[in-house]
Order: structure tokens, then sequence, then C-alpha cells
């Protein structure tokens, strides 16, 4: 069977290469990064996921343990590059992709290791590509959430966070147990305990059918309009003794004004504001609209062309570890139907 390129070896990736391996075809990944598992080895040091390890497994492997517990970041790291090792997916490292066009028989991939030709290719870099950090016009250390790794690693001092998604609030809870910190958060989140009744909120939101529910459908778009923080929100960063503030909305030299009018003198800003897309680098007529994939449930208009592993591509488990599998194994069966097709 033809060979099929998968740009990224992240969950994604991974799982998508498992489906295709199981559907016949052949496989590269390509992949920018030294080690599979790197991206999450960069991530702050005692992050955990809010998912248990029960429901962040990719397909054919059990994530190792007890069902009930919230994996670490490197137990995540190590089982993705276990997850490769085990079902022997062949991944080409420090193969960051420069450019990706097409061509008569399929498409072309520039790496900084080469060139490959593919009749078709998954593009699976995820939601995490360019961090964003507001221009500003400070006089203080800041680093955007990206480049946090413990409260140790920063200036003395009180620390402002702006940012109100699950980095933000986990970063801002850690950094309360040593010193004096304030968060910034805009539009309001609902939040939701991560375990009700004793057990993982994932589990409810499995068996309720919630986590899978198309993002075409009602109850798929009241999901994505409201997507809840999991277990930390405002009333929790409180009790801790965070101050809470609105959004800030001004930048001079030490200090940060909110849209409220107060003012924060912080000793170190952390910047969970949240990525860029980055996707210059597919150079496909057709395949980008305001420089953002175009597709539906992962399939784009150009045929042999396909995304997995984007926030919300079918649903809300759709860049989760624990179900990303599942968007992986329609979109497997998609391309192998083109392939043969074009036989």
């Amino acid at each position: 069977m033809t060979k099929i390129l998968i740009i990224g070896a992240g969950q994604a990736g991974l799982a998508m290469g498992y489906e295709l391996r199981r559907a016949g075809h052949e496989v590269l990944l390509l992949d920018g990064r030294a080690r599979v598992g790197d991206s999450w080895r960069e991530r702050w040091d005692s992050l955990r996921l809010f998912t248990s390890a029960r429901h962040s497994s990719l397909p054919g492997l059990a994530f190792p343990g007890p069902g009930s517990r919230y994996p670490a970041r490197d137990e995540v790291a190590d089982y993705l590059a276990a997850y490769a090792k085990h079902f022997e997916l062949p991944v080409e490292h420090d193969a960051h992709v420069r450019s990706l066009r097409r061509t008569s028989n399929g498409f072309v991939a520039v790496t900084d290791r080469g060139t490959h030709h593919a009749p078709a290719v998954v593009v699976t870099t995820g939601p995490f590509q360019t961090p964003f950090v507001p221009e500003t016009h400070l006089q203080i250390p800041s680093l955007h959430s990206s480049d946090y790794r413990s409260p140790e690693s920063l200036p003395d001092g009180p620390a402002l966070v702006v940012g109100g998604g699950n980095s933000g609030v986990q970063i801002a809870a850690e950094l309360a147990a040593s010193r004096p910190v304030t968060i910034s958060l805009g539009a309001r989140q609902p939040v939701m305990p991560q375990r009700i009744l004793g057990s993982d909120v994932f589990s409810w939101l499995n068996a309720l059918g919630i986590v899978r529910a198309p993002v075409t459908g009602r109850l798929g778009r009241r999901v994505q309009a409201r997507d809840p923080l999991i277990g930390l929100g405002p009333r929790v960063l409180r009790r801790r003794g965070v101050r809470i503030v609105d959004r800030i909305v001004e930048t001079t030299g030490r200090t940060l004004r909110t849209a409220l009018g107060e003012e924060v003198t912080p000793s170190v800003v952390i910047w969970a504001t949240g990525y860029r897309p980055d996707y210059s680098w597919i150079q496909v007529p057709g395949a980008l609209t305001d420089s953002r994939p175009v597709h539906e449930g992962g399939i784009s208009p150009v045929s042999g062309l396909y995304y997995v592993g984007l926030p919300f591509q079918r649903s809300r488990g759709s860049a989760l570890l624990g179900w990303v599998g599942g968007d992986a194994a329609p979109l497997a069966h998609h391309c192998h139907t083109f392939l043969t097709g074009r036989e």
C-alpha cells in the first residue's frame, strides 16, 4: 500500500498512524522535535492531566497504572514514546516541515532533513503553535505560560497571571502557595469539579454523550460555546488568596491597568493568553481561509489532505488524549477509501 505522510508525532499523529497502519498503509510521521513526547516535556513541571488515566489512552494501548489517577506531564510524554515504539510507528525527528505543496501526484513536504512525496497527507500539529503575547511597554520580567516551569524559575515577588483558561488558573494556584498572586480574567467560564460523587467528571461526560457530541448538533454547539474550566475556578483561587481582577487594557513601565481602572504592580507577569495558529507552511491552493484550515470534520476540500487533533474538530474530545482516536478512525477510513479509489 502507499505511504502516507503524517505531519506531527503527538497524540493525534500517533493515533492516526495506528489507524492507517491497521488499514494496511505505510506511514511516515514527520516531527520537529528530537523525541516523541517532547511537546509535553516542555510544559511546566507540575502539570497533570485533568482527565484520569482511564480516559487518557490512545487506541490499542491502555495508559499504564490505576485508572482513577491523574497522570503527570512526564508520564504522558513517556506513554506517547512507548506507544510509538509498541506499534513500531516510524517517526523522522528534527524534521520541521517548512512547506507543503500540491503536485500532480499528491503532495510534497519539504523538511529540515529532506523532501518527501506522498499521495495523501494528515496534518496533526495541534492547537499549540505560536504563543501569543500582546505588545506591551512593561519594564518587568514577563513570559508566556509555555515558558513557565516552576515557581522557583521566576523572580521573587508578586506575580500576575493574565488569562483565565485551565493553564492560567493552574499556574496561579501553584504560585499562590509561595507568593502574592493576581490573576486577570476576561470573559468568565463555567467551572466543573474534577470529580462528581467520587467519579472523574469525564466519566460522567462520556456516559452522557457530551464529550463525543458532534459539534454540528445542538448539544455540541452549546458545549463549544460554554467550554468549562475543570477543577479550579475563581472561587477556589480566592480561597487560596489569589486576587482576581478584570482584563488588562493598559501597560506602562511596572504597572498594568484593568478595564475597571484597577492597577497591578507585579514583579513578574505570566501571559496565559493562548496560541495563534501558524499554517503558513501549507502552500496548497484551497486548503486555507484567513490562514486557517478549511475542513469538514477534518476532511479538507483538497483531495488527500486531512486534519486530526484540532479543538472541536468533530466534538469536545477531538483534541483530548483519550478521545482523539475517535476522530482518527473515521478519517483513516476516508483516507483509505480515497487512496484505493485512485489505484
